[in-house]
């Protein structure tokens, strides 16, 4: 009895190790392990100096940009379809989804506070070298941008910079942008008025992996998925001062002068005594 029982067990952990060691071993007979996040991996020479449009792209010094907001390939788990932009603003990257658990991540500079916003839109355009044209609401905050009232070409000083991204949700234009920027050194801040800043050589990457219509999620302050569109409070309007009406001061006398008479000739001549009757003598 004893030799049957020890004969039972040692079947049931054959067996037992038999299936694990096949759980482990894929079709073509070599061992699988689980998938475990890789380390990040930088894109080599990401940021060296270009010409793009017959404009110049300078290079940038790489050791000066934090390592977290370098271009690199990372791994990035979600559910969202590759080709989807993930934006979240507390951590300031952007995650470009490009397989399952896989994204390019990108640093990025988003809105300073009152200008944060959330949600979901679709990239409904996309251009070179844009020309950006001031809101008023901005305008009436900086005077000196009314020179591009009507519009600024794009160029090397453009705040659009390389390419703009345009986003609308349920088909508005709500105003944001992700762009390019001359001012890199912004990049990991919360420095615009709203859209999603990048690096030039950046944003021409993403521009060349997207062709139209892309789903972006913008997530919440905390980095929360968003379950609607929150959009900052509108800036309050200044009051219109009136200008005082300008009274004319009254028009001193004007006497001319009679050129070649005498000044005392000209005085005003006195007002005749009135006449009186005479007395008579009796």
């Amino acid at each position: 009895m004893r030799a049957s029982l020890t004969t039972l067990c040692k079947t049931i952990l054959a067996l037992g190790l038999t299936a694990f060691l096949a759980a482990c071993v894929n079709e073509a007979g070599m061992p699988t392990t689980t998938a475990k996040p890789g380390a990040p991996k930088e894109v080599e020479g990401a940021y060296l100096a270009t010409k793009d449009a017959n404009i110049d792209i300078p290079a940038l010094p790489v050791e000066e940009i934090p390592q977290q907001f370098r271009r690199q390939s990372v791994y990035f788990e979600t559910d969202e379809a590759p080709g989807t932009i993930i934006i979240n603003p507390s951590q300031r990257v952007l995650h470009y989804v490009t397989g399952k658990n896989q994204a390019i991540r990108y640093g990025i500079s988003v809105g300073r506070a009152g200008f944060e916003w959330s949600g979901t839109a679709i990239v409904s355009e996309k251009k070179p070298w844009p020309t950006w044209t001031p809101p008023p609401e901005m305008i009436d905050r900086d005077p000196k941008l009314a020179k591009w009232k009507n519009g600024q070409p794009g160029g090397p000083t453009n705040p659009l910079g390389a390419r703009a991204i345009y986003l609308t949700t349920n088909g508005v234009d709500y105003g944001y942008r992700i762009h390019g920027t001359p001012e890199w050194r912004s990049i990991g801040r919360n420095a615009s008025s709203g859209c999603i800043r990048m690096i030039n050589q950046d944003v021409i990457d993403l521009y060349n992996r997207i062709q139209g219509g892309e789903k972006v999620v913008v997530l919440t302050r905390d980095g929360q998925y968003p379950t609607r569109l929150t959009l900052p409070p509108p800036a309050p309007k200044k009051p219109k001062v009136e200008e005082p009406v300008a009274v004319p001061a009254a028009m001193p006398a004007f006497t001319p002068m009679l050129q070649g008479v005498p000044a005392a000739l000209q005085a005003p001549a006195a007002a005749p005594a009135p006449a009186t009757t005479p007395t008579a003598t009796p």
